[in-house]
């Protein structure tokens, strides 16, 4: 990270909340080679940091000896936890000192006030919308940018989040949007996998034979929309033969305004995302 590789601990990053997130973010990361001896990882549960040292041979610290010790702080908590968690970092934070937030909805703006009103210095802050598919190293991430950010501290943060996926940096007032697309977005696949499955084991097929063509049509498809380069209108029309299945099915799909509800519905997480960011005092 510009500017700070010669501060003790530059290179060790802490990721501060070990659920399913920090545990993807932290395992992806030794995938991708970074050393286990430079991260660091907080965890209340006694049982839960055995596992995680035990599993990735990591040390797991308190609040404390993390922000004392690490370069670049990952925060991975819930929304409504930002504010203790902020209190618990800030009397101990160092100039200089990156700190990256995956909490859905809070700003780069309530992240450094929380800071600064805890006794901290002004840092650089990014801000980070990831989603679930990290567990798999398929993950789509957008970052943007604090007041006190410049290129350095999104370069450092794309190369953590791009162990476990894609990355792309937007300003800021698209976030909530990025969060109605991306960070939601694999839930509304999952539901249309589940309503195809479901729909094949209606017209006679076994649960295990409608879940392997569904599951593959789904990967087919995504494959063919990253790699041909083709507008999803132009493949979707490769398919549907005049006055053929693909035309009759799409038909009644657009009948039922499925499209239509499908932007009713991001339009309402991206107001949920928003209304979480104020909650948690953005």
């Amino acid at each position: 990270m510009s500017g700070t590789s010669d501060r003790p601990g530059a290179d060790v990053v802490a990721v501060l909340g070990a659920g399913v997130m920090g545990e993807t973010l932290l395992s992806g990361l030794l995938r991708a080679g970074r050393a286990a001896e430079a991260l660091l990882v907080t965890e209340r549960r006694p049982e839960r940091a055995q596992e995680l040292t035990h599993r990735y041979g990591v040390r797991v610290v308190d609040t404390a000896t993390a922000v004392q010790e690490a370069g670049t702080l990952v925060l991975v908590v819930k929304p409504q936890d930002v504010p203790s968690l902020l209190a618990d970092v800030a009397p101990h934070l160092r100039a200089g000192t990156l700190v990256v937030s995956l909490a859905a909805g809070v700003t780069t703006a309530a992240l450094e006030h929380g800071l600064v009103a805890g006794g901290g210095p002004h840092v650089p802050v990014v801000r980070v919308m990831p989603n679930t598919p990290a567990l798999v190293d398929e993950g789509m991430s957008a970052i943007a940018a604090g007041t006190g950010s410049g290129p350095e501290h999104l370069d450092a943060a794309e190369a953590l989040l791009g162990a476990v996926g894609k990355v792309v940096r937007v300003p800021e007032h698209h976030m909530d949007a990025v969060t109605a697309v991306s960070g939601s977005g694999p839930a509304y696949v999952f539901y249309v996998v589940e309503a195809m499955i479901e729909a094949g084991v209606l017209l006679g097929l076994s649960r295990e034979v409608a879940t392997t063509l569904v599951v593959q049509t789904v990967v087919g498809a995504g494959r063919m929309v990253a790699e041909t380069g083709q507008h999803p209108t132009v493949l979707r029309e490769q398919v549907s033969s005049p006055a053929g299945t693909t035309m009759a099915a799409v038909r009644v799909l657009d009948d039922h305004r499925v499209r239509a509800a499908f932007v009713t519905a991001m339009e309402a997480a991206r107001d949920r995302s928003a209304e979480l960011g104020r909650l948690a005092g953005s």
